[in-house]
């Protein structure tokens, strides 16, 4: 009887095995949630990647080959390529607060990167990246392009009818801030916990 409650183990009686064993579950959790995080922030920086070398290949094209020509008609005159400078913000609002703007989404970046230590919930790093990438896409053209840095222009060409003038970076913004809106509404932390209000 002693040698079966030795090997099953019970509450009142634990034995050496049983409590080496629950210290081995307890390492190894925090092992799997580093595991897990690691994956997740390569998600993250994954997406931002593939973002900002989408933007920056396609706005080096739009300006070698369709600035100063004219717009190019994808679908009739519902949806056209169209180059232009836009000082201001995505969709070409406030262009007389380019500084501003400039540093706005530097801050998001920083407050991105900050994030990443407590992610663990796959959606969340797909959102923040698509944030990061556009952030990133359109913080470099404030830095590099004319007039002068942090002052620069972003470079959009994506023209729908009636609709303001965007590029891929602005995209992924917006994307990426409709998934983090939508994994609001599930209740879905970024630290992988769900809650309901």
């Amino acid at each position: 009887m002693a040698e079966a409650e030795r090997i099953i183990g019970t509450p009142d009686t634990p034995d050496d095995s049983g409590e080496h064993t629950a210290a081995a579950g307890a390492q190894q959790a925090p092992a799997q949630a580093r595991v897990g995080r690691g994956r997740r922030i390569a998600v993250l920086f994954a997406v931002a990647a593939f973002a900002y070398a989408l933007d920056l290949i396609s706005k080096t094209l739009v300006v070698a080959k369709l600035e100063g020509h004219e717009p190019i008609k994808l679908v009739g005159d519902l949806l056209e390529l169209h180059a232009i400078r836009n000082p201001g913000a995505a969709f070409g609002f406030g262009g007389a607060f380019t500084v501003i703007f400039t540093l706005i989404a530097a801050a998001v970046i920083v407050v991105i990167i900050r994030l990443a230590r407590k992610l663990y919930s796959f959606p969340w790093a797909v959102a923040l990246g698509l944030l990061l990438g556009g952030a990133l896409g359109n913080l470099t053209d404030r830095v590099f392009r004319a007039p002068g840095v942090f002052e620069g222009q972003v470079v959009d060409f994506i023209a729908p009818k009636g609709f303001a003038v965007f590029n891929l970076a602005d995209s992924a913004i917006v994307c990426g801030g409709i998934l983090i809106v939508l994994l609001s509404f599930r209740g879905l932390d970024p630290d992988g916990t769900v809650h309901k209000d």
